[in-house]
């Protein structure tokens, strides 16, 4: 069966968006280790999950990103990768390689996971992701840590009911200022 990969950009104090959803308190600094985990991420999967929020700026962004700069590590990845965004709200997608689902959370996510092929990873939002969280629907978790910290902002751990254990399986510190953590749930 295929896993589910969250990979996720987040602060050092938790938070994976600013109140208002923006992203502007991540550092950028890529290096070529971070950027070769990116890419083994990606390469790892043939499948990316969205939320509606989220596909409406990001697929736009590395399309764009794609025709400007083909040399780019993993724009032109991301742009060719098959994606599934998760709405309630459109009924037809606007975007190529994308097609929408619409039911259950945990059925599609069920269904996908049974096809045959690579991976599936998820990129966000914070409410698409606190829905699998609170499903437990996530296998593997890879939190991206940026340097920086906010007083308040978007969780994606909050829907949780209770405690939640977990397996560390990774944690590494990139030359450019970001620690990647990774775990596995651990099934109680």
């Amino acid at each position: 069966m295929r896993k589910l990969k969250l990979q996720m950009q987040m602060t050092i104090n938790g938070f994976v968006g600013k109140p208002d959803g923006k992203n502007d308190w991540m550092t950028w600094n890529p290096d070529d280790e971070f950027i070769a985990f990116l890419v083994s991420l990606i390469d790892s999967s043939d499948m990316l999950l969205l939320g509606r929020k989220t596909a409406e700026e990001l697929i736009p962004f590395w399309e764009k990103t794609a025709k400007e700069n083909p040399s780019h590590p993993f724009a032109k990845k991301i742009t060719d990768i098959s994606k599934v965004v998760f709405t309630k709200t459109l009924d037809q997608s606007p975007w190529n390689k994308t097609t929408l689902a619409t039911g259950n959370l945990e059925e599609e996510i069920s269904v996908l996971k049974k096809k045959n092929g690579k991976d599936i990873i998820v990129f966000g939002g914070a409410g698409f992701v606190s829905s699998l969280v609170k499903e437990g629907l996530i296998d593997e978790y890879h939190l991206i840590i940026n340097p920086t910290a906010m007083s308040s902002g978007m969780t994606i751990f909050n829907s949780l009911d209770g405690i939640k254990k977990f397996t560390p399986t990774q944690s590494k510190l990139y030359p450019g200022g970001k620690t990647v953590l990774s775990f596995t749930p651990k099934n109680e």
